[in-house]
């Protein structure tokens, strides 16, 4: 309910008697929510439509103001009865108008500042800007807190793994994974990574493994660069040292005359799971 209504035509279904029998029924779920608790206890969905408004316990020597309905409550309704009277006389040139988005600010994040952006901007004074930047830094600091899904961590993790190579088999970017203690793919829901977990989580961003031959040795499973390409430039940030490696990548004659030797000859696995620094925020 509270998903649905973030958009004005938002409902959900509910059986209704009618004649002793029962019919499904539309209903509005239309409105403004807010929401308050200790730690991170909404869903991805609803907190993907909020604007987050993060607080801290006092330290002791900070004094505020008590709260006593008796007093505040009077003020509040006063403040509100206000509130309602302006909006209604704005209301129409409100509905028809365009506020004019900062840089960052896009698609749910657009959903939810822009009905703010339009009531800054009928304010007028400081407020449009006061606005935008609150806006932009609520914006980045929900970001910056984020913890990547899964899947786009282990696609960071592989891009750490691979390096400057252009191949890697299956067993050899498992061990490399695994080699990280404190990386999630030792422990998968008491499951370990392995072959078959990682090929399938690989599958959701069309990412196959493939037969290939480690200088003369024989043909083995393994994973191409050039097959995380898509994936990596879509869902991380970008790498300086990406730019050459991912051109090259590309080059399927040129792939084909690289030499891999350098692959089956490392023989210390070292951790590659970087930092989640290296992954994008959010996967849209």
């Amino acid at each position: 309910m509270i998903n649905a209504g973030h958009g004005v035509d938002g409902f959900f279904l509910r059986c209704d008697p009618d004649n002793k029998s029962w019919f499904p029924v539309r209903k509005s779920a239309y409105a403004a929510v807010a929401m308050a608790g200790i730690g991170n206890i909404l869903p991805d969905t609803i907190l993907t439509r909020s604007i987050v408004v993060k607080m801290r316990k006092r330290l002791p020597g900070q004094q505020v103001e008590h709260y006593r309905r008796r007093d505040h409550k009077p003020l509040g309704e006063a403040l509100r009865d206000e509130l309602a009277a302006w909006a209604n006389q704005v209301r129409d040139d409100a509905a028809a108008h365009r506020p004019v988005l900062p840089a960052g600010i896009a698609d749910r994040d657009a959903d939810v500042w822009e009905p703010l952006f339009t009531v800054a901007d009928f304010a007028g004074g400081e407020w449009p800007a006061l606005a935008r930047k609150a806006a932009i830094e609520a914006v980045q600091s929900a970001k910056a807190n984020n913890k990547p899904s899964l899947g786009v961590r282990l696609l960071a993790h592989i891009r750490a793994c691979f390096g400057d190579k252009d191949r890697l088999t299956t067993a050899e970017l498992l061990e490399k994974l695994l080699a990280d203690e404190e990386a999630p793919w030792g422990d998968l829901g008491r499951k370990k990574l392995d072959a078959r977990i990682l090929a399938e989580m690989l599958d959701e961003y069309d990412v196959h493994p493939t037969n290939m031959r480690i200088s003369k040795g024989p043909t083995l499973r393994g994973y191409k660069r050039e097959a995380f390409q898509d994936a990596w430039q879509r869902l991380l940030p970008p790498l300086e040292a990406d730019a050459t490696s991912a051109t090259n990548a590309t080059n399927q004659e040129s792939l084909d005359k690289t030499v891999a030797s350098d692959v089956a000859d490392e023989t210390a696995s070292q951790p590659c799971g970087g930092t989640d620094e290296d992954v994008a925020g959010q996967e849209d």
